[in-house]
């Protein structure tokens, strides 16, 4: 029990970070297309979300290596929720055609 006190801090954690990082890269690419140096808006956005997210797993896996994991787990899901809820509107399926079974 006391394991499962310190590893589901250490999910969310790594939820709040991978949120910040996916949703920080869908914000990046949004800008940088229309930008005049799309290079510059990518790597400085690449430099400061892989800055974050690697203090932000040291932080949080201080030496422990299943709360490491955990952190990973909560950040791979939170891309799975970034690409979902970021998928462009043509892409996303009709509910009626979910629940018939064919796309429209």
């Amino acid at each position: 029990m006391s394991e499962l006190i310190t590893l589901v801090p250490a999910a969310l954690a790594g939820g709040v970070l991978g949120a910040g990082f996916f949703g920080g890269l869908w914000w990046t690419v949004t800008r940088a297309v229309s930008s005049p140096a799309p290079a510059v808006w990518f790597l400085v956005s690449m430099l400061l979300r892989t800055g974050v997210a690697l203090a932000g797993f040291y932080f949080v896996a201080q030496g422990d290596w299943t709360r490491l994991l955990a952190c990973l787990a909560g950040f791979l899901a939170a891309r799975a929720a970034v690409t979902r809820l970021t998928r462009p509107a043509e892409e996303k399926p009709h509910r009626l055609a979910e629940e018939v079974g064919r796309e429209p």
